[in-house]
């Protein structure tokens, strides 16, 4: 079997990276991995909840990139990975794993993909989804209120304190690392069909 194709997608909060994933694999139709860099933030469990409650999930300090590239190469080699799973709530592992086995297409996808060096190497195609600040905030407010638990004023307070910063000094910077840049998330149909046509050629 040949080594897969790995494909990193990034861009800010509530850019609209997992649309443009859901347009791939859709159109792709053979069976990808994807590998979410949610899923490694280090496990905090060790300190009391108010403290981890004070910290900036946003920074790449947060994130076990260690564990993540060694589980990429593993794929790359054709080997099944045990993905960690996270606990957005108590921000800490839960006691489980997730089964990911190697297939033609790796998407790894997150806002810090590109700002390690060792990770963006690993990458075959890098995508970066540019979507303006507004359109953003407002997925990110809906989806943790929905999906973590959270409540309006933490989201507002997280976003200005941390999440906006963190964008400016490491997010928007690694977008110079980029293959292609699509604006507009998944509205942007020509850049999805664009970026579709290449991998289909490259997997064929």
């Amino acid at each position: 079997m040949n080594s897969p194709v790995v494909i990193g997608i990034s861009g800010g909060t509530g850019s609209g990276k997992s649309t443009i994933t859901d347009a791939i694999q859709k159109e792709v139709k053979d069976k990808i991995t994807t590998i979410p860099q949610d899923s490694y933030y280090k496990n905090f469990g060790h300190l009391p909840p108010e403290k981890r409650n004070k910290i900036n999930f946003d920074h790449p300090n947060t994130l076990d990139n260690e564990l993540l590239i060694q589980h990429i190469q593993l794929l790359k080699s054709n080997q099944t990975i045990q993905m960690p799973v996270y606990d957005f709530k108590t921000h800490t592992r839960i006691d489980k794993t997730i089964s990911k086995k190697p297939t033609k297409l790796i998407i790894i996808e997150g806002i810090l993909i590109f700002e390690n060096s060792e990770l963006r190497d690993l990458m075959d195609i890098k995508i970066f989804v540019d979507t303006d600040a507004d359109i953003r905030i407002l997925r990110r407010i809906q989806r943790d209120i929905n999906e973590r638990g959270r409540d309006f004023q933490s989201v507002v307070n997280q976003y200005l304190y941390t999440v906006r910063p963190m964008h400016i000094e490491f997010v928007e910077p690694s977008k110079k690392y980029a293959h292609v840049i699509i604006p507009e998330g998944g509205k942007n149909k020509i850049g999805i069909d664009m970026i579709v046509s290449k991998i289909k050629q490259i997997i064929d």
